[in-house]
């Protein structure tokens, strides 16, 4: 399951001198038979994030494999196409030669996920686009959001683990998917950062800082009428038009439409949790 690593050794020397690996993790990574000490702190430094864990001390087992404290990173995540060594290869040789160095790669179940750091011309879709053969062109492909610092590290891997984990609850998808284009069904399956995504960014966006704004209002009954807007007029006793100028508002502050019937399902996911957060903050 460890995967092979560029040779790193310098930077976990200093590292070692500098106290900067905890001891009890020191200790797990020296159980690792017939892989290189970096692998070891690779595949633990992988798990660590992939379990939620974002502490000082994964912070240590990256800045061993040279990442810095301050980075900005992104997860690309799918079934490998041959096997995990194979994929490993092909993702490293992509990183490489758009002029990056830093990328920790593991296995969760069949999916293979990597962790890359943002640098040169490594960007989400140049790299993506990369080292796609990496990935079964017939399963879904994912690129997870773009986050800061170890505690984004972890949000990132975990949230296309989740977004694979729901891919099967939609018919069709874009490849590659984006995290947030699943955010219903991963709140489904008990993803918190997907829950906080909806109810921080989408429905705060809604519900405003005004109690007179109207947004969330319309957005509700527009969805709640199935999508009239003559309904929806009647019910707030306002044109048409106002409710299309109001829902045009929504989408560009939300970044998700009303009137886009997989939208909608987003906006409406989103309303309601963040009403039974509203009530249970009371």
């Amino acid at each position: 399951m460890t995967p092979s690593v560029w040779p790193l050794s310098s930077h976990r020397r200093h590292a070692e001198q500098q106290h900067d690996v905890p001891g009890d993790l020191l200790s797990l990574l020296q159980r690792g038979e017939g892989d290189s000490v970096d692998a070891r702190i690779e595949s633990v430094a992988f798990e660590c994030l992939a379990e939620g864990v974002a502490d000082d001390r994964v912070m240590s087992l990256l800045r061993v494999l040279g990442w810095r404290d301050l980075f900005t990173c992104f997860t690309v995540a799918g079934t490998p196409a041959k096997g995990m060594a194979d994929s490993g290869r092909v993702i490293r040789e992509a990183v490489r030669d758009l002029g990056g160095s830093h990328c920790v790669i593991g296995m969760r179940g069949a999916w293979c996920v990597a962790l890359v750091e943002m640098q040169s011309a490594v960007t989400p879709e140049v790299a993506c686009t990369a080292m796609a053969e990496a990935f079964h062109d017939q399963a879904p492909l994912c690129l997870g959001p773009v986050c800061q610092q170890v505690e984004g590290a972890r949000r990132s891997v975990q949230s296309v683990l989740s977004a694979l984990a729901a891919a099967p609850a939609l018919a069709s998808l874009p490849r590659p998917m984006r995290a947030d284009d699943v955010l219903p069904e991963r709140a489904l399956l008990g993803d918190a950062d997907a829950r906080d995504e909806l109810v921080e960014t989408v429905y705060r966006s809604l519900k405003g800082d005004n109690a007179d704004d109207p947004t969330l209002a319309t957005v509700s009954a527009f969805l709640k009428s199935g999508n009239s807007l003559e309904t929806t007029a009647k019910e707030l006793n306002v044109h048409p038009n106002t409710v299309r100028y109001r829902l045009k508002r929504a989408a560009e502050s939300t970044g998700w439409d009303a009137t886009d019937p997989r939208e909608s399902y987003v906006l409406q996911t989103a309303i309601a949790l963040g009403l039974m957060r509203d009530a249970a903050q009371r």
